[in-house]
């Protein structure tokens, strides 16, 4: 088992997150000469009993010009305000946004959070400080062309655990760490591990690229967004009484890969 991942996917980046997306076609849109688009929120494990982020608006830009001012539009939010990044693992998302724009370049986009951003540890409430330049927006290179009468769908997937940072004064500040992915980029893993008491964790490494899940409460588990190729996956169960299992397992495209049940063993 490694002891050291590194971050792979997930890009670290305050001020701008950068993402080369390649869109895909799913379902057919009823809207003649449009596209249909849909921004998802999920995220990746942290330990926390909730992670509040206050998501006030999602805009893109339809230029092909990735550093024009113009072109920017603002998405109406299904809902904005407050979202529990801990609701949404496991494959589970939300709805933020759906429009329809019209075919042709899509080359940004920008989510702004409010500050009312906040975290609970242990059955305590912290404030969540946001940098004032988080609340201009977290940009997005996507580069994608829109075609008439397809969906797309864009899932932005913050990494709780490492989005959090502690101050040397007992407080915690928000510093997004985020990857985006959308249906048409790679597949997806999923399956149970067992006992739950062992509370185990699921690690997905390709070369430098690590993805994690956390099982829920029943062992099951989801990672989403896995580019093609072979990837070993290790499950590494706090509980040291039991051993690590390790095997690799084949991903494509728009297809969900089934482990099964794994069963840890004892010592």
């Amino acid at each position: 088992m490694k002891t050291t991942f590194k971050q792979g996917l997930f890009i670290s980046l305050p001020l701008l997150v950068v993402g080369a997306l390649i869109f895909g076609a799913c379902h057919k849109n009823s809207d003649s000469g449009n596209s249909q688009l849909q921004v998802r929120l999920t995220d990746g494990p942290g330990p926390y009993d909730a992670v509040y982020i206050d998501v006030q608006k999602v805009e893109v830009n339809v230029s092909s010009d990735t550093g024009a001012k113009s072109g920017w539009q603002t998405l109406p939010l299904l809902r904005p305000g407050i979202y529990n990044l801990l609701d949404f693992r496991n494959g589970i998302d939300t709805v933020l946004a759906s429009v329809s724009l019209p075919a042709g370049m899509l080359s940004q986009m920008r989510l702004t959070l409010g500050n009312n951003n906040s975290l609970v540890l242990n059955g305590q409430p912290y404030p969540l400080a946001t940098p004032s330049a988080l609340q201009s927006g977290l940009k997005f290179n996507i580069h994608a062309t829109l075609t008439s009468g397809i969906l797309y769908r864009l899932w932005i997937d913050f990494n709780a655990g490492s989005s959090i940072v502690t101050t040397g004064t007992g407080g915690f500040v928000l510093k997004p760490v985020i990857r985006t992915y959308s249906d048409a980029i790679g597949g997806s893993i999923k399956g149970y591990v067992l006992p739950t008491s062992a509370k185990p964790a699921v690690w997905a490494i390709q070369g430098t690229d690590t993805l994690m899940a956390l099982p829920d409460s029943t062992g099951y588990y989801l990672i989403a967004g896995v580019p093609p190729g072979s990837w070993d996956l290790n499950y590494h169960p706090l509980d040291s009484t039991y051993k690590d299992t390790s095997f690799a397992v084949s991903v494509a495209t728009g297809v969900v890969t089934n482990t099964g049940t794994v069963t840890l063993q004892k010592k």
